[in-house]
């Protein structure tokens, strides 16, 4: 079938009430459509009507039976990059049916759909590859990516997500293997958000890759040269941005896991052309405010009385360092004193004015030489163990995707001055925690607040049990998409991210904070994505960055799509 079809959109009949989709799409080519084949659930009407007969088993599914048999086939995979594999060819054959059961199992399937396997799905994209899903740019379409955008079919206002898989998690250059990157993304939009899947849109600016290994193996599915860079790649990155207005008016565009130097580059230079956020960058910075603000309300203190140490200076360490910033701000604080509560480290240790060789982008970063005048330092340059010691620091952010930085000594040296210090290990994937939750709670006697970016078990101390809460961003971004596509918002704020943090924040209850688990449940991430999108649609539309509506709750609850199965009847 021609890959033009146009996306039905559901109708109401007049006379019954009854909720429907027109469909104009028949036989093999229905069932080899994602978006509509239904598989075993076509009622035997609608196996007459669309030209089915013979092509199905004879039973007649409800959507619970083939949900059943999905898990029954999860459960005999038996590893997690098997359970991934499956899942995607779920997604290959039957959206509707994949998104539900995303919705239903979130706790176990998140992890498997996103990180953190899809980070080994990425570094062996070439080698499990079975159907291309999404947009494809590469150099060879200069002159003509509106071309490439124009072979996907369209839906008003669709979010895209665009990735040039040069810094995929924690593993670095993936190549065209960053594609599962935009995929896993929207999956959770789809299912965290309900914005339905036809307006959803990987893409992968696949402009090359320096990762020898990939261009040595013979399977190796992307552009087999060394990674575009300078002008031909910024001309080619202005030619997307410029495509993405004319073929998808109002989209919003998330760039993801590009490098340090692009994505503060692209963020900087469009986000005033078209709605769009780095989720690396202010997403997790989002994140990382939710849980200051329910920490530092539960022990009664501000964000502003903390002093904050961050180990890991790429795109999340600023954009983490600059939103608390503005947090402290919001509460009241001078902004270049809030900046000084925040210390910020990268691999040659603390960043210090005057450091030789420091580069522009971590020039703002620097502590002046006056703070650490009178520091006791036994490290040349400053490392983290002075730092913390130092700076009697009461938080701790890793983003360094160093596994094991902090050391027994490092945390044990934090918890002498603080009683609850709060400490958030959130390099992806699991293997690169910079440390373990059950090592950050014995390691401060039960009193650490703990937070991971991958999703960790239960930890036993004492007694007591420790529920480790994920600082996932599938909290933020599903939330803050569906509140800017449903008031049509002009761009993505500052204090769009901030309101999102407040309302993440409100979500945690006082019985998850007892139990030392600092965001919420999983599970509740449509709930939580649902308040997330009011306060950002409302935020925007004080800032006048979108218009006024009625009733602003009803309108995102319209827009949230729930994965289920309408009666189909031809056109």
């Amino acid at each position: 079938m021609s890959r033009h079809y146009s996306i039905p959109v559901p109708e109401t009949d007049p006379e019954t009430g009854e909720r429907y989709l027109p469909v104009g799409v028949r036989g093999p080519d229905l069932l080899k459509t994602p978006l509509l084949n239904k598989g075993t659930a076509f009622t035997r009407e609608e196996r007459e009507a669309f030209g089915l007969i013979g092509m199905l088993p004879d039973h007649v599914s409800t959507i619970e039976d083939q949900l059943e048999r999905v898990g029954d086939q999860i459960e005999r995979k038996a590893t997690e990059m098997d359970k991934n594999i499956y899942l995607n060819g779920l997604l290959d054959r039957n959206e509707t049916l994949f998104h539900r059961f995303l919705v239903e199992n979130l706790s176990t399937m998140v992890p498997i759909v996103y990180t953190p396997t899809v980070a080994y799905a990425c570094r062996y994209w070439s080698r499990i590859f079975r159907r291309a899903r999404g947009v494809y740019v590469t150099p060879r379409d200069r002159g003509r990516v509106l071309e490439a955008l124009q072979c996907r079919p369209r839906r008003e206002r669709p979010v895209i997500v665009v990735t040039d898989n040069e810094r995929i998690l924690g593993i670095g250059d993936q190549g065209v293997g960053g594609m599962g990157i935009p995929i896993g993304k929207l999956a959770l939009y789809a299912a965290a958000a309900g914005i339905h899947p036809s307006r959803c849109i990987p893409i992968s600016l696949d402009v090359g890759t320096n990762n020898s290994e990939l261009l040595a193996d013979p399977l190796y599915a992307g552009y087999p040269e060394p990674r575009l860079r300078g002008e031909p790649y910024e001309e080619l990155v202005g030619e997307f941005v410029a495509a993405v207005q004319t073929a998808f008016p109002g989209a919003l565009l998330q760039w993801e896991d590009f490098s340090n130097k692009t994505s503060f580059a692209n963020l900087s230079r469009y986000r005033d052309t078209l709605p769009s956020f780095n989720d690396d960058i202010q997403g997790t910075a989002a994140m990382v405010v939710a849980g200051l603000m329910v920490t530092t309300h539960h022990l009664g203190t501000r964000i502003s009385d903390q002093t904050i140490v961050i180990v890991g200076a790429g795109s999340a360490g600023v954009g983490i360092r600059d939103q608390i910033a503005t947090a402290m701000v919001a509460e009241g604080t001078d902004r270049r004193e809030a900046e000084l509560r925040i210390l910020t480290l990268d691999s040659r240790g603390l960043i210090v004015e005057g450091r030789p060789e420091l580069p522009p982008g971590k020039q703002r970063l620097a502590v002046p030489v006056e703070t650490v005048r009178d520091w006791q330092i036994d490290d040349h340059p400053i490392g983290l163990r002075d730092v913390v010691r130092n700076a009697k620091a009461s938080v701790l952010i890793g983003v360094s995707g160093m596994p094991g930085v902090f050391t027994q000594e490092i945390i044990e040296r934090l918890a002498r001055h603080v009683p609850r210090p709060i400490i958030m290990p959130l390099s992806n994937p699991t293997s690169h925690a910079e440390v373990t939750p059950s090592n950050a709670i014995a390691w401060t006697g039960g009193s650490a607040f703990v937070a991971t970016g991958s999703p960790f078990p239960d930890v036993i101390h004492g007694g007591f049990t420790h529920r480790v809460g994920q600082a996932n961003n599938v909290f933020v971004f599903p939330g803050i998409g569906l509140g800017t596509l449903a008031v049509g918002a002009s761009k993505v704020s500052d204090r769009m991210f901030l309101a999102a943090s407040r309302a993440l924040a409100a979500r945690v209850t006082p019985d998850l904070i007892a139990a030392g688990q600092i965001y919420p449940s999983i599970d509740t991430v449509r709930a939580t994505s649902q308040a997330v999108a009011v306060a950002v649609a409302a935020q925007a539309i004080e800032e006048g960055l979108a218009e006024p509506v009625d009733d602003l709750e009803a309108v995102i609850d319209a827009d949230m799509w729930f994965p289920e199965y309408l009666p189909y009847r031809p056109v």
